[in-house]
């Protein structure tokens, strides 16, 4: 007896039948099974954690880090790619879901239900912001929070093509600006030690023009899916960006010293309640005619920036490029644009000058010579690289302008002074837009009308460029970069 029990608790582990047996077996297994899925995990880890410790090595470099710029940086990567996220939505909902002529009308429709509201509503979110100083992380992290719901509500629309696609569209629009104005009131106070203004607008751009640009293949891919999927991804994405704005630091809220700036050269050219009283304290003050001849230079690229994105969407549909799509041609134009833009960002946080008015004339008047060389040799070629030098411009001269307000406006009103030059280029984007989808779609005529509209800002405004270029000669001044 006692040898068949022995016998038999020596076959226990090596038996199958009993519940003993399946356990010893469980146990005996789980080990390695246990191993290749924790290995199996770690592989499938590190190229997200080794991409995620690369971005934060860069965008925390030079101080960024401890100043809180990078983090900053990173909200703006995130930003940017929820933002092309809803792009590609309502893109593919409003404009390639219809016939040509039908796809006019609905972005007619998009145009004046958004853009003009919007209009209505840019020059007062400036003031506003400068009445809530101490409240710029809440303002962000509840743009972020009204995009994120925002994005839910559209998310339905699409599928079902209700009405409520425009007002949401809409109130996405208007949070995505006012972020922007206090994004460019934020940056002053995140200064890492020897950064210029320029060099960390530059950083800020050039994040969220990389984040954009690999969130867009991410936002057609998720399309493929369903039409609601990029919203979805968007929605993701603006909680992330609402966490991100509340973990900025605490100096973005405060407002020591801070006054409000008005966008006009001197005292004679402020009218209304804004004047000065003599027995009073002026509340606002000027910024002088170096930055207000800037703004308009730079106004008339960003009308031409809103102008050529609305104008080539409708042209290269009608009339793709040769051998290509509707769609690979607005692709191929829409890259070229960042391209350029990237690569002016990047050469503004390289450039070291003395004349930032000097570069908004070059770099404008170069705009207006290849706009006005596009007009006479119409073709695939030029267009593409028109606005290849139409984003490069842009980026260019508006870290410049960024120079300008670094240099000739007092600390205390230049926090002011960015957030009102960002809502007046936020409007002159909507006015460009508006003039692309109300003309005919002809080529010569739309870039004659570029060419118009960058002739218009350049010799309005070289004139006082260079001489206070002249002016500013002697003087010792903020380096661009």
């Amino acid at each position: 007896m006692a040898a068949a029990k022995a016998s038999s608790g020596s076959s226990r582990p090596s038996g199958p039948p009993g519940p003993s047996g399946a356990t010893a077996y469980g146990r005996s297994g789980s080990g390695p099974v246990r191993g290749t899925v924790r290995a199996l995990g770690r592989a499938l880890r590190l190229p997200f954690r080794s991409a995620g410790r690369g971005i934060r090595k860069a965008t925390h470099a030079h101080g960024a880090g401890e100043s809180g710029l990078g983090k900053l940086i990173e909200l703006h990567a995130v930003n940017g790619a929820g933002d092309v996220m809803v792009t590609v939505a309502l893109a593919s909902t409003v404009f390639f879901s219809v016939p040509t002529d039908q796809a006019r009308g609905r972005v007619a429709l998009y145009l004046g239900i958004t853009m003009l509201p919007f209009t209505l509503l840019a020059p007062v979110i400036g003031p506003l912001l400068d009445h809530l100083p101490h409240g710029r992380r809440a303002a962000m992290a509840g743009s972020m929070v009204a995009r994120a719901l925002l994005a839910l509500v559209l998310s339905g629309a699409v599928a079902t093509g209700g009405l409520q696609l425009y007002p949401a569209a809409l109130g996405v629009l208007v949070a995505s600006k006012a972020y922007g104005v206090v994004r460019s009131a934020v940056v002053p106070r995140l200064l890492p030690p020897g950064f210029s203004l320029v060099k960390a607008n530059s950083r800020v751009t050039l994040g969220g023009l990389l984040a954009t640009g690999a969130a867009a293949p991410v936002g057609a891919g998720l399309h493929a899916v369903g039409p609601p999927w990029p919203l979805y991804g968007a929605f993701a994405l603006y909680v992330t960006g609402m966490i991100f704005s509340l973990t900025l630091p605490h100096k973005v809220d405060s407002a020591k010293g801070e006054k409000r700036a008005l966008l006009a050269a001197d005292e004679a050219h402020v009218h209304g309640p804004a004047r000065a009283r003599p027995d009073r304290r002026p509340g606002l003050r000027t910024v002088g005619p170096a930055v207000t001849h800037a703004l308009v230079a730079n106004a008339s690229l960003r009308c031409l920036s809103g102008f050529l994105i609305f104008f080539l969407a409708f042209l290269l549909r009608v009339h793709p490029m040769t051998g290509q799509s509707a769609a690979v041609s607005l692709a191929l134009v829409g890259v070229s644009a960042g391209a350029g833009n990237a690569l002016g960002t990047a050469v503004g946080s390289w450039l070291r000058s003395r004349a930032p008015e000097l570069i908004i004339v070059t770099v404008v008047a170069a705009v207006l010579a290849v706009a006005v060389i596009s007009t006479l040799f119409f073709g695939a070629i030029m267009t593409a690289f028109l606005a290849a030098v139409a984003g490069f411009a842009q980026a260019l001269a508006k870290l410049s302008l960024d120079a300008t307000i670094q240099r000739d406006v007092p600390e205390g009103v230049r926090t002011s002074a960015f957030a009102r030059s960002e809502t007046l280029l936020q409007m002159a984007w909507v006015v460009g837009g508006a003039i692309g989808i109300a003309l005919p779609l002809n080529g010569v005529v739309g870039l004659s009308t570029a060419s118009a509209i960058v002739a218009t800002g350049w010799l309005t405004t070289v004139k006082g460029l260079l001489a206070s270029a002249r002016h500013k000669g002697g003087q010792p001044r903020a380096r661009v970069a």
